[in-house]
């Protein structure tokens, strides 16, 4: 799927767009799958409004926006277990992080049409902040993203900089660091931008009359040890490709009800 030079690009840049990941059957699977959980979760009344608060926008616009996020969709749809593991992604993963590569988790994003909030700019790292920063995040575009939509923005080698200082919701300073000055990732349905957790990212409102439907994954080595024990849910710990080099027991510590 990728070449050489696109490994390079990767690691210079900490991102990498990778047109035609996935088919256009695998996607309709995908946005049917995304529909329906917000379907099932709004008749378990667990539907939630995921829109990041802070000073990056004024109150009354937050107010206004919408974003609909879930995590471990994995658990709920075999579409996303299946896109987890899809070989596409292994022979791009594996060349990227190395032949071992581990699932963190899994999530879903959808903005609205003409309502969908923004994600101001950050870094994935003070989330879940691992020793050698091997995590990336694989954004699969389940709908067109673009400009009107809001697409993801990156700022190239930004990951070369570590781990930045953030506000207390996680996302940087808004006038230091605005949407705007991130390079824009317009990506087609089943193109999947794959980008670093130290890499400064985030993405404008959608202003469209469509909806903007993407599913993330996060990967790591699993040699990659967490700083913290922060962010541990059900979806870590599964073995995309080769092997997990230290054995241990995976239990859960909670209770089923």
């Amino acid at each position: 799927m990728i070449l050489s030079k696109d490994v390079d690009f990767y690691n210079e840049n900490g991102y990498l767009l990778v047109k035609g990941v996935f088919s256009s059957d695998e996607v309709e699977n995908m946005k049917n799958a995304v529909d329906s959980i917000i379907d099932r979760a709004s008749k378990a009344e667990l539907d939630r409004n995921h829109t990041w608060q802070g000073s990056y926008l004024p109150q009354e616009e937050l107010k206004q926006l919408v974003l609909k996020g879930y995590h471990d969709v994995h658990y709920h749809a075999a579409s996303f277990t299946k896109a987890v593991v899809h070989p596409n992604m292994v022979a791009i993963l594996s060349k990227l992080i190395g032949p071992n590569v581990q699932l963190h988790h899994s999530k879903m994003l959808v903005k609205p049409p003409e309502k969908g909030a923004a994600f101001p700019m950050h870094q994935d790292y003070p989330y879940f902040p691992h020793t050698q920063h091997s995590m990336l995040a694989a954004s699969v575009a389940i709908d067109d993203a673009d400009m009107e939509n809001g697409c993801l923005h990156v700022v190239p080698k930004s990951h070369k900089q570590g781990p930045i200082e953030h506000l207390g919701s996680h996302h940087l300073d808004h006038e230091k660091y605005p949407i705007e000055m991130g390079t824009p990732c317009p990506a087609q349905a089943g193109d999947v931008l794959f980008f670093n957790y130290l890499t400064i990212h985030g993405s404008d409102i959608n202003r469209s009359q469509r909806m903007r439907r993407n599913v993330l994954f996060q990967y790591r080595d699993p040699a990659d040890l967490p700083a913290e024990n922060v962010h541990v849910n059900w979806g870590q710990g599964l073995m995309v490709c080769g092997e997990n080099p230290a054995f241990r027991e995976y239990k859960p510590e909670y209770v089923l009800s």
